[in-house]
């Protein structure tokens, strides 16, 4: 049996054994954190205390950060139409659906390499920022040197 591990929030995962029933829990909801981050960004901008850059790279990272969360979201809500289809067809104990299921076993998995795939490009992203606004605090500007 093979056993697969999917991210679902940070304190939650699911380890799915295919010959169980799978069910998922609600998406994760982004907005109240992003409408957060934009009345905090306002709020900095009305102060105005000259950290510009800093405060360019915090809105790089958070814009970095969600996007790449909406991405992995809409992945895992289309793996989780295809898990509820696989355990439909596994019910149904029909030959045909049952070999279809290979068919979309293997494009869950592929869809487990994008959420992956997404998760490192984050991954080297945010410590691009990160060594950026290190930069800044250090009164060096990185940009200039490459």
């Amino acid at each position: 049996m093979y056993m697969y591990v999917l991210p679902v929030n940070s304190h939650h995962r699911w380890i799915l054994p295919w010959t169980t029933r799978v069910t998922m829990s609600k998406p994760l909801n982004l907005s109240k954190t992003a409408t957060n981050h934009h009345l905090r960004k306002r709020e900095k901008e009305k102060k105005g205390n000259g950290e510009d850059d800093a405060e360019e790279c915090d809105v790089e990272a958070w814009d970095a950060l969600s996007s790449s969360f909406r991405q992995v979201q809409t992945v895992l809500d289309h793996n989780r139409k295809l898990i509820q289809q696989v355990n439909e067809n596994h019910q149904s104990k029909i030959a045909e659906n049952l070999a279809k299921n290979v068919d979309l076993i293997r494009e869950i998995n592929g869809n487990i390499s994008k959420v992956i795939s997404i998760y490192s490009d984050l991954s080297v992203d945010f410590t691009n920022i990160v060594q950026k606004r290190s930069g800044v605090k250090d009164g060096k500007d990185d940009s200039a040197e490459t």
